[in-house]
């Protein structure tokens, strides 16, 4: 028999009620709900064990967390996620179909997967949040860019984007000397920019404390809505990384840097179009 709590999460959505509690939690309780609120359709299906290692945590934690939310235990905890899911899918397949089946190969559950992270991106992202993201970068005397392990590919390509425009910007991806002097440098012309997946490296924290402290401007692209990173930043965009795989899937990142830097481009295509016929990309 489950606690009385439990049907707490019933009044509303799972996502809602973890959403609404997300400050009584530890931080590693937190590591479990920032994963079920962005990964749903994961969490819905996935064993605590298989919950614990996407969300950097033990099993244990898992437990502990659904017993913290008011469920007896993990299943209940997962049983309320499965019901959300399905009134979550509800709406668009009995309105258009479903492209992919549930009944799909792992290439089709692969693209199954990145479409719906597109979608979800698209949904969660405001008119707003990225007019305001592209303008700091196109008004900033100076950017940096950090991102550390996976996300430094993806600090690379966005300052490759933001070259081919005659924007200048740097890349901080480790803890050594040059890295820290290109922080070191951070002033109030700065925009400094942070990319995470997952927890975010402590490296991106540190940077986003330091720009606060130097009165830089900040800008965290991240795939967890309640982010560590975010909460210190003055912008945020967020993308949706869900994957069947064992690794993360970047294609909405991908999407989200090439949106930026259609935003940038269309600012002044005039002042753009010749740069970039030189380089022929168009």
């Amino acid at each position: 028999m489950t606690k009385t709590a439990t049907k707490s999460p019933q009044l509303k959505s799972l996502s809602d009620y973890i959403q609404e509690r997300f400050e009584e939690f530890s931080r590693s309780q937190k590591d479990v709900a920032r994963y079920i609120v962005d990964h749903l359709d994961e969490a819905a299906f996935l064993t605590a064990e298989e919950l614990a290692r996407r969300a950097s945590t033990s099993s244990s934690t898992v437990v502990r967390f659904s017993q913290a939310l008011g469920f007896e235990g993990y299943p209940e905890l997962q049983q309320a996620a499965i019901e959300e899911y399905r009134n979550t899918i509800a709406g668009p397949a009995a309105a258009g179909g479903a492209l992919f089946s549930f009944d799909h190969s792992e290439l089709e559950g692969s693209l199954s997967a990145d479409y719906a992270n597109l979608e979800e991106t698209a949904r969660k992202l405001t008119p707003e949040q990225v007019d305001a993201s592209v303008a700091a970068l196109a008004t900033s005397q100076r950017i940096v860019i950090v991102g550390v392990d996976q996300m430094a590919f993806f600090a690379s390509y966005l300052r490759h984007t933001l070259s081919l425009l005659d924007i200048r910007a740097e890349i901080v991806a480790s803890t050594g000397g040059e890295s820290l002097q290109r922080l070191g440098r951070i002033d109030d012309d700065t925009l400094v920019i942070t990319l995470s997946a997952g927890r975010a490296h402590p490296l991106l924290l540190r940077a986003m404390k330091l720009a606060l402290h130097r009165g830089a401007r900040t800008l965290a692209i991240s795939d967890a809505t309640m982010s560590e990173v975010g909460e210190h930043a003055e912008l945020t965009l967020y993308f949706s990384s869900n994957s069947p795989s064992f690794a993360r899937s970047n294609t909405a990142l991908m999407a989200l840097v090439q949106a930026l830097a259609h935003g940038l481009y269309a600012r002044d295509e005039a002042a753009h179009k010749d740069r970039i016929r030189a380089y022929k990309l168009k």
